[in-house]
């Protein structure tokens, strides 16, 4: 049996996804979308949305940003197509740098 981890969040962290959480909620309350029928068209349980809307850091983040999504919460503060070119901007920059950094490892001298 896999061995559970348990992960501490700082603040921001646990801010960020309560934010996105309530936009989420608010979102869905003001198309007037239940919780089941939005869960039921995107494929997940009312539970995990649930989950998502209050914040649980420990849900899968695709799911959360697909959720978003769904109701119309812009993430980052981007369109679509900004959203694309700022990508396509990172993956470039990203490119540019080394491919992994690897811990410099200490040479024992015998004398």
């Amino acid at each position: 049996m896999p061995k559970s981890v348990n992960r501490v969040c700082s603040h921001y962290t646990l801010d960020a996804c309560s934010l996105l959480g309530v936009l989420i909620r608010t979102k869905r309350i003001e198309l007037k979308q239940t919780a089941s029928d939005l869960a039921e068209r995107a494929g997940i349980s009312r539970d995990l949305l649930y989950r998502i809307e209050k914040g649980n850091p420990k849900c899968e983040i695709g799911v959360a940003f697909e959720m978003a999504r769904r109701v119309g919460v812009n993430l980052f503060d981007l369109d679509v197509k900004n959203l694309e070119l700022q990508l396509g901007s990172r993956i470039d920059t990203l490119n540019l740098l080394p491919k992994a950094i690897h811990r410099k490892t200490r040479s024992v001298r015998y004398e």
